[in-house]
């Protein structure tokens, strides 16, 4: 499908009703796990070989009620949660929205979302970043664009300029609150609509593919910095360490937190729509760190000799599950096959910069009662 190509004045049933049928175990299955008030198409669930012309404007009614319902992050949580939506599921919703002619900003962001995540299952494991020029990203994409002209608007230049931030950030939390995902949401609402030109969906595939990236490997960095920091804690015989700051308790179990970080990729995807894990694993690293620092002053951390009940709930909730190799650092699995966030998803949003954390003030939503 090429976007220059003129729309026919006189639509093809046959490939409506075809492409409707394709879409529509994807949007039942969507409409009952995000619980959608729409009664069902009585056409489409009957799978109807040749239909009335009236059965497939039904269809097509039912279609659009859904996608005005259906937010950008159910569509989000759906995909990368979901092993219902292959490759042609993608490039049938992606036709689907690219023929749309309301652009809102909702439509933008469904698209872009796609465009990332087709781009992503598709690419090799292995494929290095400084391989995924413009050209590599129209090729991975050219069964939804078709061919295009790979002249790129100086405008665009913004985006390798986000890249290049977003790789020199050291750690999550610089990320998430130094600017950098703001410069890429910028840029997108600035196209305007100029976002739909094919060579700027190019782009922005590219982009949002690439922050991906950063994104994962800084993820893994933070993981990986905890894991370091909580085995260093252990060998300075300290048992539990105050984590309000993160959600968990003022004498929280060190066993406990290697045993939540070993498996907090699986929680990132699962819940990877909510700011608030990444919000936990960026005041986890935070409250290692400030333990580490009081551990080095020789000052005695609150809850660092471990109560009773304490030692009791980490041996028998975690030592049991500990493998051989519960100390290995948390390693990378290829971001293009990852189910990470893309880089202007509500994942990516984290409450704003977190004020200054005070221990002591009970009101802090951390606290533990």
């Amino acid at each position: 499908m090429t976007l220059s190509q003129p729309q026919s004045s006189a639509p093809d049933m046959a490939a409506i009703w075809t492409s409707a049928r394709r879409l529509h175990p994807i949007y039942a299955e969507m409409a009952r796990e995000f619980a959608i008030d729409l009664p069902t198409c009585p056409a489409l669930e009957a799978g109807e070989d040749t239909p009335e012309s009236e059965s497939v404007e039904q269809a097509q009614q039912w279609l659009n009620a859904m996608d005005e319902r259906l937010q950008v992050h159910q569509l989000r949580q759906f995909l990368q949660t979901s092993s219902v939506v292959d490759a042609a599921g993608l490039i049938a919703l992606l036709q689907r929205f690219l023929a749309k002619t309301a652009r809102t900003d909702a439509m933008r962001d469904k698209i872009d979302f796609l465009l990332v995540q087709y781009f992503s299952q598709s690419a090799p494991s292995d494929l290095d970043d400084n391989a995924v020029d413009l050209a590599y990203a129209a090729q991975g994409l050219e069964p939804i664009l078709g061919k295009v002209e790979l002249k790129s608007p100086v405008w665009l230049n913004a985006l390798d300029r986000v890249v290049d931030s977003a790789r020199r950030c050291r750690s999550l939390d610089e990320l998430l609150h130094g600017g950098v995902l703001e410069q890429g949401r910028k840029a997108k609402a600035q196209a305007g609509d100029l976002f739909y030109l094919p060579v700027a969906l190019i782009a922005f595939t590219r982009f949002g593919y690439l922050m991906r990236r950063a994104f994962f490997r800084l993820m893994l960095a933070d993981l990986n910095n905890i894991l370091d920091g909580l085995t260093e804690l252990e060998e300075k015989g300290v048992e539990t360490i105050d984590c309000r700051r993160a959600q968990f308790s003022a004498q929280e179990p060190v066993l406990r937190l290697r045993m939540i970080c070993q498996s907090w990729k699986v929680m990132f995807q699962a819940e990877y729509s909510s700011g608030q894990p990444l919000r936990m694993l960026v005041d986890l690293r935070a409250s290692v760190e400030a333990a580490l620092g009081s551990a080095d002053k020789g000052q005695g951390l609150a809850g660092s000799a471990s109560a009773p009940a304490a030692r009791k709930a980490a041996s028998a909730g975690a030592a049991a599950s500990m493998s051989a190799n519960a100390r290995a650092k948390v390693t990378a699995e290829p971001a293009s096959k990852a189910t990470m966030p893309d880089s202007d998803a509500a994942e990516f949003e984290v409450a704003a910069a977190a004020p200054e954390w005070n221990p002591d003030a009970d009101s802090h939503p951390g606290a533990k009662k």
